[in-house]
């Protein structure tokens, strides 16, 4: 039994011994790594007969500031075209008085400011029409002329024209039914730095505020 046991602890401590990897083993596989290395175990080779694909870039245009330049005057040429075209349609098929039958015999004779702003509310809604001097569609100082007409006064159908026929007063003294005067625009006052206008197309005529940087007021009648 004393010779025994001895033995039993050498065989138990050879495996530890037994897997450890020793220098040789090592060089050995860094040598093996280095001949695939140089052997070409990696390299690429190509066919002589193969081709590169062609690269294609994406084309574009770009559109010059003449062309756009043309392009917007091709549409407002257009869009003054359909104007006049409403314009006329619109006037035809209106069957009431227009400017001059209403001076030849005047509904109201008797002049009044008062009355002349409420003869201009009832057309509030009528759409705007470029040239229009009906109820069937105005411009802003066609809705004046055919107003005014209405009391046997004759004004031309412009509204520079029509702020050079009355008396500038101050603003402080206008009063519903004079007329608010602008560069290029014209309309009744309505009070408290409000018109009633005819102001541009697709908007109907109505109320709203004075949005002129630079406004007057002309009366008719003194």
């Amino acid at each position: 039994m004393a010779l025994v046991v001895p033995g039993l602890f050498g065989t138990v401590a050879l495996p530890a011994y037994a897997f450890s990897p020793t220098a040789e083993d090592t060089a050995s596989s860094s040598s093996a790594l280095q001949t695939l290395k140089e052997s070409g175990a990696q390299s690429l080779s190509v066919d002589e007969s193969a081709t590169a694909a062609p690269v294609v870039r994406d084309g574009y245009s770009a559109t010059t500031a003449a062309e756009l330049a043309n392009a917007r005057a091709v549409a407002e040429a257009a869009e003054a075209t359909a104007r006049r075209a409403t314009f006329a349609t619109q006037q035809t098929s209106f069957s009431g008085p227009s400017a001059s039958d209403l001076l030849a015999n005047p509904p109201y004779p008797n002049f009044s400011l008062d009355q002349v702003f409420n003869v201009a509310l009832q057309y509030q809604g009528v759409p705007y029409v470029y040239g229009g001097a009906t109820p069937a569609g105005f411009d802003c100082s066609g809705f004046v002329k055919y107003v005014y007409a209405q009391f046997g006064i004759d004004m031309p159908h412009s509204s520079t024209a029509q702020g050079n026929m009355g008396t500038r007063i101050a603003v402080e003294d206008a009063v519903p039914g004079d007329l608010v005067v602008s560069a290029g625009h014209i309309g009744f006052y309505a009070g408290n730095g409000m018109i009633l206008h005819a102001s541009r197309p697709g908007t109907p005529l109505r109320i709203g505020p004075i949005y002129a940087d630079n406004w007057w007021i002309v009366r008719i009648g003194i």
